[in-house]
């Protein structure tokens, strides 16, 4: 099995080590990484980085199952649950199918940054092994839609 994922919204890529937050930081969701949102843009769109079924939609993340079976989480800041759903605007309905590309959800990062919490969005192949995503583009700038990652099964 093997994904290859897009940028679900513009911003610098990061190592899911230097995302706030201990358990994806740790990688125990899964191998991935982080988008530090661009503030430039207004609210974004935040779209499917792989195509297939919505497995699972709160306003502050979602994951997308593939058809060959792996899934893609976007998880939308850190500690957002606890805005239950202010600031964010589903356009998409859990079990839909999606193609890599569609729109999922609407959020503003800067709304995100006035309430204390950090917008950074990791983008993880759930359960996958530590290290096992491999990319060249931590450090650099993507826009929605690039090539984030490529993951294979081990």
């Amino acid at each position: 099995m093997s994904l290859s994922v897009q940028a679900p919204l513009p911003g610098r890529v990061l190592a899911l080590a230097d995302v706030p937050d201990p358990v994806f930081a740790g990688q125990m969701v899964g191998s991935g990484v982080a988008i530090e949102p661009a503030r430039d843009r207004g609210a974004l769109d935040v779209l499917a980085p792989i195509s297939g079924k919505i497995l699972k939609l709160h306003p502050h993340a979602f994951v997308i199952l593939g058809s060959a079976g792996g899934g893609v989480l976007v998880h939308l800041g850190i500690d957002t649950v606890k805005l239950q759903g202010e600031g964010f605007t589903l356009l998409a309905a859990e079990g839909d199918t999606v193609d890599a590309g569609d729109p999922v959800v609407r959020f503003d990062p800067s709304e995100i940054d006035g309430t204390g919490y950090s917008a950074v969005c990791p983008i993880v192949v759930m359960d996958s092994k530590a290290d096992s995503v491999s990319t060249d583009s931590i450090g650099s700038d993507v826009n929605t839609g690039d090539v984030l990652f490529d993951w294979t099964a081990p």
